[in-house]
């Protein structure tokens, strides 16, 4: 089976796609699959590679440049398919490890579907939502999760009334707060506010990631992560905790540079706020019309009682990731795991091509 692993891209988590990319490579079965690197430049040109037949060293090797391969442009057919016996044969698979905007929020997604090809993971609609914080909060309110209070802004209605901003985020949200760009994830621009003067200074940091921002409620409460795995019928995984060490939050540097994080896996919850958590992740996935695989991030405060934070589309697959360690823990091993996601991929390809065109 020819594999195509997309990555890298033109975001600001470019790096750690990188990272999950490098992953993903010592983790696959090279005696099952024929890999192809296809990277995206933080330009975003694209790059394809030739066949992988070891994993990668190192990030660096990933990062390929046009005398490496062949330069297929912006968008391009050629970036999916391979040279064999003469002739030009097409991906059986095309494995996306995007994160972030141009990547993980549906713009690859729907070029792939365009192009009629199968790829692991979510689709266009459940990829740009889960993307979105304010769509896929939205979504979760109309299906009836429980979450903390939130507000949101564009760019132009902050600059036209900056005061009236932070007067609206002080009366219905109040401190301490979260602001987030609503399209990234990595923890990449989110500050956490207890003062005002914090509040400005995030505002404008969140802005310079997006046109619009997010600002939440910030809840005393434990971290309790899922993974979702399935298309129509999605199973979850042991639940898992994260525990910062030193560090106001779970943010960037911790999740991928240092590993200054506490992973307790599985987390220590009672049975019935498992099946609960279990419940809420099925129902998360579902309102978001998900496929292949997410993971599911909750908080549950000390009176017993579960907010959902978000969803991650695209989970990362770094060795301080929690998704892939709580697959292992739930008795499903990095190379199955991947083996699963691809078979997930084909099977919803063949379902989508019932689907009549004609009338």
């Amino acid at each position: 089976m020819k594999l195509g692993l997309l990555y890298g891209g033109k975001s600001a988590e470019h790096k750690v796609s990188l990272q999950t990319a490098l992953a993903v490579t010592k983790a696959l079965d090279f005696t099952k699959f024929d890999i192809y690197p296809v990277y995206i430049t933080t330009e975003g040109n694209w790059i394809a590679g030739k066949q992988l037949t070891a994993p990668a060293e190192n990030v660096e090797a990933l990062a390929l440049d046009s005398s490496e391969g062949s330069t297929a442009g912006s968008l391009s057919t050629q970036a999916f398919s391979v040279q064999a016996a003469g002739q030009s044969k097409e991906f059986d698979v095309i494995f996306p490890l995007l994160h972030g905007p141009n990547g993980e929020d549906g713009t690859v997604q729907g070029m792939l579907e365009l192009m009629n090809l199968p790829y692991v993971g979510n689709g266009v609609l459940a990829s740009s939502a889960g993307m979105d914080k304010v769509v896929m909060k939205n979504i979760f309110a109309q299906a009836g999760l429980p979450q903390v209070k939130y507000v949101w802004f564009t760019r132009k209605q902050w600059e036209k009334n900056e005061e009236l901003a932070y007067s609206e985020v002080e009366g219905k949200i109040g401190y301490p707060c979260f602001v987030k760009p609503a399209n990234l994830g990595s923890s990449v621009g989110i500050n956490k506010c207890t003062t005002k003067e914090e509040l400005k200074a995030a505002f404008k940091e969140a802005f310079e990631y997006d046109r619009r921002i997010i600002i939440e409620e910030g809840v005393t409460a434990r971290e309790i992560e899922i993974g979702v795995l399935g298309n129509e019928d999605p199973k979850c995984s042991v639940a898992g905790e994260i525990i910062p060490k030193d560090v106001a939050f779970y943010d960037y540097k911790a999740k991928y540079e240092d590993g200054n994080t506490g992973l307790v896996i599985p987390a220590d919850i009672p049975q019935d706020k498992y099946e609960e958590l279990k419940q809420l992740a099925v129902t998360a996935f579902e309102s978001l019309d998900c496929a292949g695989l997410v993971r599911a991030d909750f908080f549950l405060t000390k009176e017993g009682q579960f907010y959902i934070n978000e969803v991650n589309t695209m989970p990362g697959f770094t060795p301080f990731s929690m998704f892939p360690l709580l697959w292992k823990h739930t008795g499903l091993e990095y190379p199955q795991l991947i083996e699963k996601l691809v078979k997930l991929a084909l099977d919803r390809y063949e379902e989508k091509q019932q689907i009549k065109h004609s009338f």
